[in-house]
């Protein structure tokens, strides 16, 4: 197959834990052509969408995450997306109205034939924060709003909460505020900058210390190991860009039954990767824009989650 990555410089992949590295290495071992862009470098001429994009070859031992450079690229070229067998949106966040515009772009060449992984429309119709009110069951009290005044009554209720913003990433903007209420006022005001932008409140999970697991789902199926990802000392945070330690350990029977509730939904929406996030028994997030961790649970289990990943997507593509 000839393969589109979209993503960001590779120049700035740090090989050693880069799930989308992880996925062309993979798909290059297998005789695959890649070729990758960044956004920017999509264009609409009027005759359908194209890509500024370099044919790249991944260069040196698959083995040595240390090597640089680890890839080679020929000139970039102008190719149309419906040229290529598979597209794969690989762009980190933040989702902002660039990100929108690209799913737009993507879509249009969707209509001319392109097949592009994530399916745009529910990339952008997944908030990966709002997502989880679809699965109620599975969530711990929550509340959505840029009312201070319901912001202030949440945490008077439940006295324990984490307090964030609906477009973070990497735990950034997360706020835990105590029974003791310390600083409610001023964290309410900065991020919903005085009513503007709404908040996430949801009531503080104590099996944080066990670590926020992500669960990746591919093609509809649960990987069999989480990336419990465990907050260091006194962050609150487990994300691994806010240090968190990462420990692959294999699926809880509720984490199972969470993983196979949502993954025939959300591949049926044309989500071919999903990364939930769960903090002991409740959904937290449903990440769909670029989830992460392959490297992790492979390093640690051994289990091939970039071959279970190519494998979806050579059959979703129609080249299995």
């Amino acid at each position: 197959m000839d393969i589109l990555f979209i993503a960001d410089p590779l120049d700035h992949f740090k090989i050693y834990k880069d799930t989308t590295y992880t996925m062309m290495a993979e798909a290059f071992r297998r005789g695959h052509t890649l070729y990758a862009c960044e956004p920017h470098h999509l264009a609409w001429t009027g005759g359908g969408v194209e890509a500024s994009a370099r044919r790249i070859t991944i260069v040196g031992d698959l083995a040595n995450s240390d090597r640089s450079p680890w890839y080679a690229a020929e000139q970039a070229e102008y190719k149309k997306l419906t040229d290529f067998d598979a597209i794969l949106m690989r762009k980190d966040p933040p989702f902002d109205m660039e990100y929108v515009n690209s799913t737009w772009l993507l879509e249009m060449a969707e209509r001319a034939g392109a097949k592009v992984f994530n399916k745009p429309q529910a990339i952008r119709d997944h908030s990966e924060k709002l997502a989880i009110a679809e699965w109620p069951q599975y969530v711990v009290p929550t509340l959505v709003t840029r009312d201070a005044a319901r912001l202030r009554a949440f945490h008077a209720e439940h006295g324990d909460v984490i307090l964030k913003p609906l477009d973070g990433m990497g735990g950034m903007g997360v706020f835990r505020v105590k029974a003791d209420g310390m600083n409610l006022g001023s964290i309410v005001e900065m991020l919903s900058e005085n009513g503007a932008r709404s908040v996430m409140a949801q009531r503080f999970i104590p099996e944080i210390v066990d670590g926020d697991k992500r669960i990746l789902v591919i093609g509809g199926r649960p990987v069999p190991y989480s990336l419990a990802r465990i907050p260091q000392g006194s962050e609150v945070r487990g994300n691994l860009a806010a240090g968190g330690l990462g420990r692959a350990q294999p699926l809880s029977a509720h984490d199972r039954e969470i993983a196979e509730t949502l993954g025939p939904v959300l591949q049926s929406r044309g989500l071919l990767l999903a990364g939930l996030d769960a903090i002991g028994d409740y959904l937290t997030e449903v990440n769909v824009t670029s989830p992460t961790c392959f490297r992790e649970i492979m390093d640690q289990t051994g289990f091939d989650v970039a071959g279970m990943f190519v494998d979806a997507l050579e059959q979703a593509a129609g080249k299995h």
